[in-house]
C-alpha cells in the first residue's frame, strides 16, 4: 500500500485534451456532478440521471486516453465500502417507504424488505456515480494543480497552506516507514511470518508504529523550525500565480455544467 502511493499520480502526469484542461473546471464539474446526483430528492429517476452522468464520465475518460482497467481497478478499491454502506439498508425500514414487504426471512428473525433493497440500490447508484467522478479528477489532475486550482476558487490560504504541505509531506512519511520496513526486513522480520511467536510479532509491530510515530514528529519539528527560518507566520501563504481560463476551456466547462444541470432538471421536472 505504502510503495503504491508512490506511483497515485502515475496517471496525472499523462498528456491528452482532459489532463491539459484548467484544474478549476475540472473541480468544478466534479463537484456540480455529485450535487446533481446527491442533493436531489430521493427517487427511482436516480437510476436515469445515473446513466446520464456514468455516460459522461466515459465520454472523459475516454477523451483522456487512459485505460478503462485504471478506472476499473481503482473503483474496485472503494467500491467495497459503497457496497457494505448499501448492504447494510435492506434490513431497515427507511423513512421513504410506508409499507414495507418481506422478500426474505434470514436466521434471528432478520427481514429483508423489497422497498429496502430499492432505497440500497438508489444508494449504491449515488455512491457509484460520485466516486466515478472522483476518480476522473483524480487520475487526470495532479495534487499540487487541484490544491491550487482551490485556491484560485477562493479556498483559504490556511487550507490551502495546509493541504499542499500535507502532499508534500506524505511522501516524506512513506519514505521513512519503507526505510523502518526495510531495516526490519534485513532482520529476517516479517510480521505475517507465522512461525514466530504471535507475541513477538506483536511487540515488534508495536515497536515499528511507535518508531515511525517519534520520527514523524521529529521530523514535524524539524520542519516548522526550517519555515520559522524562512519568514513563515500568521500572514503566511502558499503562493498561487494568477492563470486565466482560456476562451475554449470557459466553453467547454459551460457546455458541461449546462448538460449536467438540465439533465437533472428534465429527469427529475418529469410528471
Amino acid at each position: 500500500m505504502i510503495d503504491d502511493l508512490y506511483f497515485i499520480e502515475k496517471y496525472a502526469y499523462q498528456t491528452s485534451v482532459v489532463h491539459r484542461l484548467d484544474a478549476r473546471i475540472k473541480l468544478l464539474i466534479a463537484l456540480a456532478a455529485i450535487v446533481a446526483i446527491v442533493a436531489v430528492p430521493y427517487s427511482t429517476r436516480v437510476y436515469e440521471l445515473g446513466a446520464v452522468l456514468v455516460g459522461l464520465v466515459a465520454a472523459l475518460w475516454a477523451a483522456s486516453s487512459l485505460s478503462p482497467v485504471v478506472y476499473l481497478r481503482r473503483l474496485a478499491l472503494i467500491l467495497p465500502f459503497g457496497i457494505c454502506l448499501a448492504g447494510f439498508q435492506i434490513f431497515v425500514k427507511n423513512p421513504y417507504y410506508d409499507i414495507f414487504h418481506t422478500i426474505a426471512v434470514l436466521p434471528f428473525g432478520i427481514e429483508v424488505y423489497a422497498e429496502s433493497v430499492e432505497f440500497a440500490s438508489v444508494l449504491l447508484v449515488k455512491f457509484v456515480v460520485s466516486v466515478s467522478f472522483i476518480i476522473l479528477l483524480s487520475s487526470t489532475t495532479k495534487m499540487q494543480d487541484m490544491i491550487e486550482a482551490a485556491g484560485r476558487l477562493g479556498l483559504p490560504r490556511e487550507f490551502t497552506l495546509t493541504l499542499a504541505m500535507m502532499v508534500r509531506y506524505i511522501f516524506v512519511f512513506a519514505e521513512m516507514f519503507t526505510r523502518i520496513r526495510t531495516a526490519m526486513a534485513t532482520r529476517c522480520f516479517d510480521p505475517l511470518d507465522r512461525t514466530l511467536p504471535y507475541r513477538y510479532r506483536l511487540h515488534q509491530a508495536g515497536y515499528m508504529a511507535g518508531t515511525v510515530f517519534i520520527r514523524s514528529y521529529e521530523q514535524g519539528e524539524r520542519t516548522y523550525t526550517s519555515m520559522l527560518c524562512r519568514g513563515y507566520g500568521a500572514n503566511a501563504g502558499l503562493y498561487i500565480r494568477k492563470k486565466p481560463l482560456r476562451t475554449g476551456e470557459t466553453v467547454f466547462f459551460a457546455a458541461t455544467l449546462g448538460f449536467i444541470v438540465l439533465s437533472a432538471v428534465l429527469i427529475y421536472g418529469q410528471p
